[in-house]
């Protein structure tokens, strides 16, 4: 036994250990992009039934052998309708890992405080908000439709942005950096949502978890009804009453490659 596990060794190449050292590279890095997304408990499913499978081969299981054969054709189909978004967003951060540009954090936490500053009058007042980071995915294309701001970021200015009167109050603010560049920014909506209370289903909290979803955005949320404060990260809505834990929360993600 041991002189045939010697011989299947030696005839291991170089290459052959490249070729498996990509397909372990490759398998963990889509684990890392559907990690806490409802794809995730997908790709499980997957590997149950492609087990399930595997067992029916070798035993030898003609039926369910067939059986399972024709449901994993129709399934691909059904995977590609139920998960647009997370396939969207996998190719999107696939696309952007390949193209690395690096967020600005430091000149981001610079700013921090007067962004936290703003985010809590505007709680205090039940001043309803909606605030865009970008970290490594562009969000040139949901600024482009808002109106150009380009300014420095300051506690005033995204006060002013978003109060009642202001004619840029409706839609999403768009942060980069140190700087505010869009306001008034339509966001997408996702296609289902699970929100329930205290969130209700609020429009400006759909347009963070649908913004969320689609790229490596955080968003943040002030409720005009309660002025509660919510943060959206891939696709998920956390409320937080302790600002401390949801600037770590913030700063970690932007921080995290």
């Amino acid at each position: 036994m041991f002189a045939e596990a010697w011989d299947i060794l030696r005839q291991i190449t170089v290459l052959d250990v490249f070729d498996i050292l990509l397909v372990a590279f490759m398998i963990y890095t889509v684990i890392l992009l559907i990690r806490d997304t409802k794809a995730y408990q997908a790709a499980v499913g997957l590997a149950l039934i492609g087990a399930l499978y595997l067992l029916t081969v070798w035993g030898r299981l003609g039926v369910s052998n067939r059986i399972i054969r024709s449901f994993i054709n129709y399934l691909i189909i059904a995977i590609i309708v139920l998960f647009q978004a997370e396939i969207r967003r996998f190719l999107t951060e696939i696309g952007s890992r390949t193209f690395r540009k690096p967020f600005a954090l430091r000149s981001f936490r610079e700013k921090i405080d007067d962004l936290f500053q703003a985010i809590d009058f505007l709680s205090q007042k039940k001043i309803g908000a909606l605030i865009a980071i970008e970290k490594e995915i562009s969000l040139s294309t949901y600024a482009d439709r808002g109106a150009e701001i380009d300014a420095v970021l300051s506690k005033n200015l995204l006060v002013s942005l978003f109060y009642p009167h202001s004619p840029l109050h409706d839609g999403a603010v768009i942060i980069k950096g140190d700087t505010i560049v869009a306001a008034a920014c339509l966001l997408p909506l996702p296609a289902t949502h699970s929100l329930r209370n205290p969130f209700q289903t609020r429009t400006r909290h759909l347009a963070a978890i649908g913004l969320s979803a689609e790229t490596d955005a955080a968003v943040i949320v002030v409720s005009e009804e309660t002025g509660t404060v919510s943060l959206a990260i891939k696709g998920q809505l956390e409320r937080f009453d302790d600002k401390e834990a949801m600037e770590k929360r913030l700063l970690g993600y932007l921080r995290d490659r």
